[in-house]
């Protein structure tokens, strides 16, 4: 695995959608800075991440997190949880789940099955294992 020139971060690819202000946008950073390790597989300028929440601090909020990364499908995630900072940890944490997923997803499949085929076990005649073995010297 190559390592990855600019490494995505949170901090550097996070924006702030409907619902949030710029205001917010450190402390949601804080909440998601665990993501950093996952995104840095990705380069910085080939990934975003927006964060938006419908309702906010009303009975039905709706938060939502967006991940584009490069040559990916877009990931989705979405929390309906009543507390704001439950919401972005829920939200934070699926997308950590889907990254992996994604990632076990794409890595070769010649290496994936070579740990799931059993190797074949030579077959011995019982018949040679009961024999005494004649040594070079005695024979």
């Amino acid at each position: 695995m190559s390592a990855v020139a600019n490494p995505a971060t949170v901090a550097e690819c996070l924006r702030v959608g409907a619902g949030f202000s710029q205001g917010d946008r450190n402390w949601i950073a804080e909440q998601f800075a665990t993501l950093d390790a996952r995104l840095a597989s990705f380069h910085a300028d080939a990934t975003e991440l927006e964060v938006s929440v419908k309702d906010r601090e009303a009975r039905g909020q709706k938060v939502t997190l967006e991940c584009w990364i490069a040559g990916r499908q877009k990931i989705v995630t979405t929390s309906a949880e009543e507390d704001l900072h439950a919401a972005l940890n829920d939200v934070r944490d699926d997308l950590r789940r889907r990254l992996n997923d994604a990632k076990t997803r794409q890595e070769p499949r010649h290496n994936k099955h070579l740990r799931d085929v059993p190797q074949p076990q030579a077959e011995v005649d019982e018949s040679e294992n009961t024999a005494p073995r004649a040594d070079a010297e005695t024979a």
